[in-house]
């Protein structure tokens, strides 16, 4: 490279220089233009979203919340009839009328009222949970005065009131103790068939709380019918148990009591100390006997065995 060359670019780079300035501030001015305008379009595509222009008719309406009122074949309503008391209601998942034969017949589990929403009793816990599948431990008779103890029989106590039942066992509310209670009412018979009660044996008994119980068999003899359990809701099914029982335990203040039933109230133990044991009634019905509640009155299968006293 020259001198003279050199001079030559010392002379041209003023002219260069100011051109490319110029050229570099207009560049800057449209690189601050453009953000605010693709901002704004942003902004007013968004709003739109979120604020949609309405008909002016549509939009000078106020809002109105319309309930949908489905039909459902779950849901049976009948005038009260004013010779039965206000709650006089058989309940699993269903509504029904008191005076349905086929909720008689299936109720041996079933009391009578609607379930009080207001309570905050523990849930009845449903088949499936290992609660309701493994044998429940023994109460050391130390704790059986305990608060500990006297909450868990008084949520038992409720929930199987509020359920309702005639029936109860510890694992059913979640506890794993050897726990039951048990009740059957002149209300709750009266809703059963009369033909029922008397294939059943069926007689009122006052609460009972028994713990640690130990039942066995006073003879051979078996009747065959259906039971339902609250932790397998809205089902049914043949079981055959044991007419005459005994059970040995202690009441709820830790005394030695023993039970000597027969008919309703020995299947009712029966079916409760198995649940101490981990068996579900499902685990010991008669096959192909398993069935919904609308079902009760359809006839067995082929082969299946009578219902009544063998």
């Amino acid at each position: 490279m020259t001198w003279q060359s050199r001079n030559f670019l010392v002379v041209k780079l003023p002219s260069l220089t100011s051109t490319v300035h110029s050229d570099l501030t207009s560049f800057q001015q449209k690189l601050r233009i453009i953000p605010v305008m693709a901002a704004m379009e942003t902004a007013h595509r968004f709003s739109n979203r979120l604020f949609p222009i309405l008909k002016p008719e549509k939009s000078l309406k106020p809002a109105i919340f319309t309930p949908i009122f489905l039909k459902s074949r779950a849901s049976i309503s009948r005038p009260h009839d004013p010779k039965l008391p206000p709650n006089s209601i058989f309940t699993t998942r269903r509504t029904y009328s008191a005076r349905s034969p086929s909720i008689a017949r299936a109720g041996w589990l079933l009391g009578l009222g609607e379930k009080n929403k207001k309570t905050s009793l523990p849930d009845i816990v449903k088949a499936g949970d290992p609660v309701l599948h493994e044998p429940a431990r023994e109460v050391e008779p130390g704790e059986i005065g305990s608060d500990k103890i006297q909450k868990i029989i008084d949520d038992m106590i409720s929930s199987m009131r509020n359920a309702p039942g005639v029936g109860l066992a510890a694992p059913q509310i979640g506890v794993p103790l050897r726990i039951i209670v048990l009740e059957d009412t002149k209300e709750y018979i009266s809703y059963a068939p009369k033909e029922d009660i008397k294939a059943q044996d069926r007689r009122p008994f006052d609460l009972l709380v028994i713990i640690n119980p130990k039942l066995k068999k006073k003879s051979n003899k078996t009747a065959l019918f259906f039971e339902g359990c609250l932790s397998v809701d809205g089902f049914r099914a043949v079981v055959e148990r044991y007419l005459d029982v005994e059970v040995d335990g202690l009441d709820r203040y830790g005394n030695p009591i023993k039970i000597n039933a027969s008919g309703w109230q020995a299947r009712i133990l029966q079916h409760e100390c198995d649940h101490l044991e981990g068996t579900l009634y499902v685990d010991k019905m008669v096959p192909r006997t398993f069935r919904v509640v609308d079902n009760l009155e359809l006839p067995l299968a082929d082969g299946c065995p009578k219902l009544g006293v063998r």
